[in-house]
């Protein structure tokens, strides 16, 4: 018997039957001085070593009385694993919940809805257009890693916000794009130049639409440095994938988008009484078409004409039920 380069791997006056009556074990030999009686080597170019197995005991038979130990030690592996859990849910509403489950498991599947518009992240599909990701930024904040000081450092930085005062949003947006801000402190020179470069994206994207003026109001980084990335890859996946891996969330965790999607969809309702409402925000806290800056600490808001019947996406567009989008 030869292998392709032949060398042999039989002895002289050694028929080759018996050795094939049963499959045999071959595994590399890097010595000829070592090999054993069923062992053949030539020259030194191949060296491989063979075990003969007992007459009459098959593969299924020496396999058997390792898998009691193996499926024992299976068993064991999974019941001290951490559950899963799959999570549907917003953005603000769990994160309470988030801090304390990490505690428990990190083996989640968070999915999550694209239809945030308010905050910063209304300014941004203002202008920029897509589906809203202020959710899932906020979910992958609160998955980050914490263990190092870098770590805390990135984290501070995307979850940073912006002022109220518009003069001082921007003049302070303008410091942190040109990497002059302290909040850069304790970043490594690898991930500064990673989640800039994201940011100095979004920035140019935003002057490429002159007739928009942006408004940096209460802005959240880590929405500017999502955004560059979702536009600059033209995809969601790929935009939560870099967020996942600059924030260090648990491996095993997992954050999924409920549509995904490029295009800007918005969050609609019907209520019993026939009304529909279009818009998040307008559901959760109405405000009459006015334009302000919701306080996610207070409970107390105007209530809806009548009871929800029911929720669904919607063209931005849209208005009215024509407009529903199917998920």
């Amino acid at each position: 018997m030869r292998c392709g380069r032949g060398c042999s791997f039989l002895r002289p006056g050694v028929h080759p039957m018996p050795l094939l009556a049963t499959p045999p074990y071959i595994m590399p030999r890097t010595s000829a001085a070592t090999a054993g009686p069923a062992t053949a080597t030539s020259s030194g170019t191949c060296s491989l070593r063979v075990r003969l197995r007992a007459p009459g005991r098959s593969a299924a038979a020496a396999s058997s009385s390792r898998l009691p130990r193996a499926m024992a030690a299976t068993g064991a592996d999974a019941a001290a694993a951490p559950p899963s859990l799959l999570v549907f849910s917003g953005g603000t509403a769990f994160n309470g919940v988030v801090e304390e489950l990490k505690k428990v498991t990190t083996r989640v599947a968070h999915v999550l809805p694209v239809s945030d518009d308010g905050g910063s992240t209304a300014e941004i599909v203002r202008v920029l257009g897509g589906p809203a990701v202020g959710d899932i930024r906020s979910r992958c904040l609160r998955l980050s890693d914490e263990s190092t000081l870098e770590a805390l450092s990135v984290r501070r930085l995307l979850g940073h916000r912006l002022p109220l005062d518009p003069s001082e949003a921007k003049l302070e947006w303008y410091h942190i794009v040109e990497g002059e801000h302290s909040l850069w402190d304790g970043v490594s020179r690898p991930y500064r130049e990673t989640i800039r470069a994201f940011l100095v994206y979004f920035h140019n994207e935003i002057l490429r639409r002159p007739v928009e003026t942006f408004s940096f109001t209460n802005g959240s980084i880590g929405n500017f440095f999502f955004a560059g990335a979702r536009i600059f890859f033209q995809s969601l996946d790929a935009a939560i994938f870099l967020f996942s891996r600059v924030s260090q969330i648990p491996a095993e965790s997992l954050v999924l988008p409920v549509i995904s999607t490029n295009d800007r969809l918005t969050l609609g309702c019907e209520l019993w009484d026939g009304t529909i409402i279009r818009g998040q925000n307008e559901i959760s806290h109405p405000s009459n078409g006015r334009r302000e800056v919701v306080d996610k600490n207070c409970n107390s808001c105007t209530a809806l004409p009548s009871s929800i019947k029911r929720v669904f996406y919607m063209s931005s567009e849209g208005c009215n039920l024509l407009h529903e989008v199917s998920t």
